[in-house]
């Protein structure tokens, strides 16, 4: 039997170089949101994908099972825009890029071509990170398998019960998130997850945009909580913040062990079962798993099946050579690339980020418990020591970041100016 260690570290450490040129690949997901309020027309939605195609040369690569298109690439570059699990959410993916003001021309570009259309319908693409309208839409998912497997995935919470789950468990269909992924080398990744994970509590803070206020939610960034509380977050090392900061890459490897599978696919098939911790695995001699009929089979694990392993921590390594920073909220349009901005800035300036981060006052005074810190600066209300406390905390890493870009050279630093003005 294979050592699962050991096939974690082949899957995540391939494609890591060890003098990598720093790429910037950024991810937006946006709400459709219908102007004259209530639910989004899907109809609408499956429309602008249509004409995208038509009448402005994208290239369908995908489409749904009734036909229509869910993903296209634009003709003059690998840019992708999809529906991100429901027919609600767009998402750009755009190709790696040397810097941001190049991913910022493209947004421009395709965000002024899709408002025109989604206009004249009364929609239009807003900067939320959970969908205004969420209550009211068909939330059901994009009908596409990898979509369809993880709905009913996350809905095994209603059948196994208890309350460790909350009550929202279609929460991808209306949750949208700003990604970017930066090179990284075997030689430093390790910092690099460290470093940002111990920033998650200003990171709340300066970029929290899904406030929700229900009975059983009171905070300013409910993503957080719809993955910890779901079926994602049922093995506590599989989302989110990393309890503490890994002493090498063999201690990082051991805790990715602990991490969830939930999926395979056999024979053209897709079959999802209750996670399963990555170091287990290969020892089940069989597992009952689920088709997206609801048919019960069993399923006899596979080294391959690692091919399926995806995290969701914050600071996520992935199978490209990068760090993937998935913790924020999408924000508003007119600070997009903010979060961007954040994390490159602080990326290029990561010796003194970190000599920074050894012996701040700001963990003096809170303690080391990054997972309570996040959840603690995600409260919607904070009192005055507080707000005093992670508004000091993050100046800093603002400064940090800001003397980062500007090593760079590109004039990136511009994409926090509204941070900084705010402070």
């Amino acid at each position: 039997m294979q050592d699962s260690i050991a096939i974690l570290k082949e899957r995540y450490l391939a494609n890591i170089q060890e003098n990598p040129d720093l790429y910037i690949g950024i991810e937006l997901e946006f709400p459709i949101v219908n102007l004259q309020r209530g639910a989004t027309d899907t109809r609408v939605t499956k429309e602008l994908l249509v004409r995208l195609n038509s009448d402005y040369g994208f290239i369908v690569e995908r489409r749904d099972s009734e036909g229509n298109p869910i993903q296209l690439k634009a003709s003059d570059s690998e840019d992708r825009i999809l529906f991100e699990v429901s027919y609600n959410i767009l998402e750009f993916a755009f190709e790696k890029a040397k810097t941001i003001q190049e991913v910022e021309r493209r947004f421009n570009h395709y965000l002024g071509t899709i408002q025109k259309i989604l206009r004249k319908n009364h929609h239009e693409l807003q900067g939320h990170g959970l969908h205004p309208f969420w209550k009211e839409n068909d939330n059901g998912p994009v009908k596409y398998p990898r979509y369809q497997m993880l709905m009913q995935y996350l809905a095994l919470s209603e059948k196994i019960g208890g309350d460790f789950f909350h009550r929202h468990p279609d929460y991808g269909s209306y949750i949208c998130g700003s990604q970017v992924q930066l090179d990284v080398s075997r030689a430093n990744f390790i910092q690099v997850i460290n470093a940002f994970n111990q920033i998650e509590a200003a990171k709340a803070y300066l970029f929290a945009n899904s406030e929700l206020l229900t009975e059983d939610f009171n905070t300013r960034i409910s993503r957080d909580r719809f993955w910890e509380e779901s079926m994602h977050g049922l093995l506590v090392e599989n989302v989110g913040v990393n309890p503490h900061d890994f002493k090498d890459e063999e201690d990082f490897f051991n805790y990715l062990n602990h991490t969830a599978i939930f999926n395979v696919e056999r024979e053209g098939d897709t079959y999802y079962f209750p996670p399963i911790v990555a170091g287990e695995y290969l020892k089940q001699e069989q597992i009952k798993g689920y088709n997206l009929s609801g048919k019960e089979s069993l399923v006899i694990p596979h080294a391959d099946d690692f091919c399926n392993h995806r995290s969701y921590q914050y600071q996520d390594l992935t199978v490209r050579g990068t760090i993937e920073f998935r913790s924020t909220c999408a924000q508003p349009l007119d600070r997009t690339f903010a979060p961007a901005a954040f994390n490159l800035g602080l990326l290029a300036n990561l010796e003194e980020v970190t000599a920074y981060l050894k012996d701040c006052d700001f963990f003096k005074l809170e303690g080391r418990n990054y997972k309570r810190l996040r959840r603690k600066y995600s409260q919607i209300e904070l009192t005055q020591a507080d707000q005093d406390s992670i508004q000091s905390f993050a100046a800093d890493l603002l400064q940090l970041s800001v003397k980062g870009l500007e090593k760079r050279k590109e004039g990136e630093e511009c994409y926090l100016l509204p941070l900084m003005n705010e402070g």
